[in-house]
């Protein structure tokens, strides 16, 4: 990175030169503190360096009318999705799932929906090029503990699963390093996870990608059936929520739910049965 392109005091350059900081990403993974003690630099520089680079990097992406329409921009077209790492699936999805907005994955217990959530964590690490984001992934269980077994045999497994990547590509990605896990059991941890913890990580460019597994279980576990109208308002706000931090990083969140089916005992009661159970 040549430092000596961005508007910035040269004592700063020099300091960022002396740290060996040599991109803008590092930058900004770094928080406030930790680039006033590598640096060592005063709070009010620190700042001055955080907000130049950060209008460098809105001025870089932003794009014309006609840009969008000839298609020649990265973030145009091609990756305007994530790509699942499977043809069949991206051909069915017109390309993957698409960078804005909530993704719903529903299926019956078993059929496989866990497995792609771990497998979009992983493609989501891959270049631009092979139809990743450059970047890691945040995965939030609500219920089970996360399948960290099932994670690695994917993960040993890469250069096999994405034959269209060489394989020095592969091996240089350290996939482990860029899932963060998060363990939410109610909805006030939740709420916490999103707010705080997620926004940060999002907001320093670590993640790209949110898998939740599942937002469904929080609602069935806290609710009873008279309690439907504040059920619906929770989850408009969540869904609002998740919504803004997706638009304002265009990052994928995508909703495992299992399917579930109602049906009646002999005596008319309604039951709650998993679909598996069917």
């Amino acid at each position: 990175m040549d430092w000596d392109q961005f508007d910035l005091n040269p004592k700063t350059i020099a300091a960022l030169k002396k740290a060996d900081i040599k991109s803008v990403k590092e930058v900004l993974n770094l928080s406030g503190a930790d680039l006033q003690r590598l640096m060592k630099l005063s709070s009010a520089d620190i700042q001055c360096l955080l907000k130049t680079v950060s209008h460098a990097l809105r001025r870089n992406s932003m794009l014309t009318a006609l840009q969008l329409y000839q298609d020649k921009d990265h973030f145009t077209s091609q990756h305007q999705k994530l790509s699942l790492g499977c043809s069949v699936l991206d051909n069915l999805l017109k390309g993957g799932i698409p960078l804005v907005g909530i993704t719903e994955l529903a299926g019956e217990s078993s059929a496989g929906k866990t497995q792609i959530g771990l497998q979009l964590c992983l493609c989501v690490q891959y270049p631009y090029k092979y139809g990743g984001l450059e970047s890691g992934a945040v995965y939030i269980c609500t219920e089970d503990v996360f399948p960290s077994k099932r994670l690695q045999q994917l993960i040993d497994q890469q250069h096999k699963l994405r034959a269209d990547v060489p394989a020095e590509i592969t091996q240089k990605i350290r996939f482990g390093n860029s899932i963060f896990v998060e363990q939410a059991a109610d909805l006030d941890t939740f709420q916490q996870c999103i707010t705080r913890r997620l926004s940060l990580l999002l907001a320093r460019g670590m993640v790209r990608l949110v898998v939740i597994d599942s937002i469904a279980a929080l609602f069935r576990c806290e609710f009873g059936p008279a309690e439907s109208a504040l059920k619906a308002r929770y989850l408009q706000t969540f869904g609002a929520q998740l919504h803004s931090l997706s638009t304002r990083f265009r990052t994928p969140i995508m909703c495992i739910n299992q399917g579930y089916q109602l049906s009646c005992d002999p005596e008319g009661h309604l039951q709650l049965f998993s679909s598996i159970q069917t």
